[in-house]
């Protein structure tokens, strides 16, 4: 009689899986039929945040594009450029444009280059005072002419030549139209 009190308060499972320390679990956990596709993984792109530019028409929009791809605050970026968080967030609503200086700290947060590629001699001499974070009265400077001729150059009105042709490719490091080869 002894062991029919004992079936009876012990719970009644039909399938072994069931039964685990005394008690049976719940029969739609532990019966429930895996589905063929259970165990498959879907990946698809994540979405990008709202805020994400769909068009990159300025350097504020490969800054915030960056910072919402690292997950960064404005504050944790400023702080690499080195300017004021708000700041960051008149360049990334486009409110202002950032200063020549600061060009070289972005480009290296950023990872590349986004300024235009440069072909012309007049582009590719502001296109690289630019990435140096020089104004042109300080490019004028090293280049040794005096700052108006510089922006005669860049907007090209007129052409350097010979010895200031020599002289850019030195600060540039790379030969320019028209440099001789020493």
């Amino acid at each position: 009689m002894n062991s029919d009190r004992e079936r009876k308060s012990q719970p009644v499972c039909r399938d072994s899986t069931e039964f685990r320390r005394g008690s049976c679990r719940s029969r739609l956990a532990i019966l429930m039929v895996a589905l063929p596709f259970c165990h498959s993984e879907l990946r698809a792109a994540k979405r990008k945040p709202a805020k994400y530019p769909e068009q990159f028409n300025s350097l504020g929009d490969h800054i915030r594009a960056r910072r919402l791809d690292l997950k960064l605050l404005q504050k944790q970026v400023a702080e690499q450029i080195g300017v004021h968080e708000l700041t960051i967030t008149g360049w990334e609503v486009n409110a202002t444009a950032p200063e020549v200086r600061y060009i070289p700290a972005i480009i290296k947060f950023l990872g590349y280059n986004p300024l235009p590629s440069a072909t012309s001699l007049p582009e590719r001499l502001a296109a690289a005072r630019k990435r140096l974070g020089l104004s042109q009265r300080r490019m004028a400077e090293m280049l040794g002419v005096d700052p108006t001729t510089l922006m005669g150059w860049e907007a090209g009105r007129h052409q350097p030549t010979g010895k200031s042709l020599d002289v850019i490719g030195r600060v540039f490091q790379s030969p320019l139209p028209g440099q001789h080869e020493r």
